[in-house]
């Protein structure tokens, strides 16, 4: 068995951030199943990266290879409230960009001194000072480790969470999103309101000639849900192709910021592993980079209450998710939104040519 002094499990934006920021005083092991495989685990995600997550990577003075990003990129995005037949256009600063590739290349930041463990943890147990993992390579060979510390990056269906704060339960939602042949007449970007099928948003991005679409269901009864809001989208003006595949994930929106987990007794949760995801947009990358900063300089300073600075740290995230709760509704409850988006407040006009 081998001993670490922190083991991150995921290696996603949020623990390929904090395994590259970690001194290299420490023996780090990051457990992640992704590869450059045909055949790898995939995040299911639109694959957008918000004005705020480049922010966070343009802190770290990161630019982006040319490679990630595809075809088109789009200034604006077309919200419809479904139930109420109205569409607005709000400029915005996405970049359209291959998620899996993008993935890979944050963890090819990572140094050289941390181990890479390609698999997957199914168990945690505490064991004294240490904390006993058993993990899964993505050959199929179980094999264990033991860490002082370990950290949960692995999104809304954290193992460290659950395992380690079982109590602590986060409203939880279903993403579906299926990839279509491009059949649209132009490319665009759209967040769908439909409170007919889900009291969150649906989204839908076109991609290298092809059409994405997905949205946020509640767990029963989502895959209809989705097949239906996909008719009335059909309906709406929606085209969509040949399905080239269906995908699904679960998410996690927070209603308040005391959802939020950051851990305790060196057992630490960063990104939406802990909670820190916009319940308004859905957008986790930048919580994600920025929870795993915070953490990075607690553990690089030795502090003996690193769970405790850790927590007063998150502070200003914490304040940052109460602001988009109290965004929600204006954005979710239908009466709200229609009065903004009659109101036309940040709204562009689109010219169409005859």
């Amino acid at each position: 068995m081998t001993e670490f002094d922190i083991a991150i499990i995921g290696g996603g934006p949020a623990g390929a951030t904090l395994a590259r920021l970690l001194d290299e005083k420490f023996r780090v092991v990051l457990i992640d199943g992704k590869t450059d495989n045909e055949n790898s685990f995939r995040k299911c995600c639109g694959g957008l990266l918000s004005p705020d997550a480049q922010k966070a990577f343009a802190e770290f003075d990161l630019t982006l290879p040319k490679d990630l990003l595809v075809d088109p990129q789009i200034f604006s995005v077309r919200t419809i409230d479904l139930q109420a037949r109205k569409e607005r256009h709000y400029q915005r600063f996405y970049m359209n960009l291959d998620r899996h590739k993008f993935d890979l290349w944050l963890e090819s930041l990572v140094p050289e001194n941390v181990e890479r463990f390609y698999g997957r943890c199914k168990k945690i147990e505490r064991l004294d000072n240490l904390y006993s993992l058993i993990c899964t390579g993505n050959d199929g060979v179980e094999k264990s480790f033991t860490a002082k510390k370990i950290v949960g990056a692995d999104g809304a269906n954290s193992i460290v969470r659950k395992y380690l704060y079982p109590e602590k339960k986060i409203r939880r939602y279903t993403a579906i999103q299926q990839w279509f042949r491009e059949e649209n007449a132009k490319p665009f970007y759209s967040c769908i309101f439909d409170p007919a099928t889900s009291d969150c948003c649906s989204w839908s991005i076109s991609k290298d000639n092809v059409f994405i679409y997905g949205g946020a269901f509640e767990p029963k009864d989502c895959r209809m849900m989705f097949e239906i809001q996909k008719q009335r989208l059909s309906d709406y003006g929606f085209k969509f192709g040949e399905i080239l595949k269906t995908e699904a994930c679960v998410i996690l929106r927070p209603k308040s910021p005391f959802d939020i987990c950051t851990g305790k007794n060196n057992a630490f949760l960063i990104g939406e592993a802990a909670g820190l995801i916009s319940p308004s947009s859905l957008e986790g990358i930048s919580f994600a980079v920025n929870s795993a900063r915070i953490l990075a300089e607690v553990l690089n300073s030795d502090n003996s209450s690193a769970d405790k600075v850790y927590e007063m740290k998150i502070v200003p995230m914490r304040i940052k998710i109460f602001a988009k709760v109290l965004k929600c509704p204006f954005m979710y409850v239908p009466a709200l939104r229609k009065i903004v988006m009659k109101s036309g407040l940040n709204t562009i006009k689109i010219t169409k040519r005859n």
